[in-house]
């Protein structure tokens, strides 16, 4: 898995690229943690490139999102594709998270 990060406008946009499996949602843990240690309260993460997602994953993003809750922040998702995004709808993770169909929509929504 790689993560890359950008900003805009005050957003940290991290895209994921490849696999967001048990061993690759430790590294996604690690980056989340340390943007909301260092007040990056306003998070969106393009899931255009990633091509799995496992329970892992799912609970990395599960608790960023309870953080960025307790701080007023938020966590937004982008681009997910097909596949992937049947694993939220299976887990209703699509009711807990904001999910946008472009990165543009959501940082026009996001503002």
């Amino acid at each position: 898995m790689e993560i890359l990060q950008l900003n805009h406008d005050g957003i940290v946009i991290l895209e994921v690229k490849g696999r967001l499996d048990t061993f690759s949602s430790v590294e996604l843990d690690k980056k989340l943690s340390t943007l909301i240690q260092d007040q990056k309260y306003h998070l969106l993460i393009d899931f255009s490139q990633l091509d799995f997602i496992s329970s892992s994953g799912l609970r990395v993003l599960l608790a960023a999102g309870k953080q960025l809750k307790s701080v007023n922040g938020k966590i937004a998702l982008c681009a997910l594709q097909n596949h992937v995004k049947e694993v939220f709808d299976v887990a209703g993770f699509t009711m807990l998270f904001s999910i946008f169909p472009s990165r543009e929509t959501a940082l026009q929504e996001i503002k």
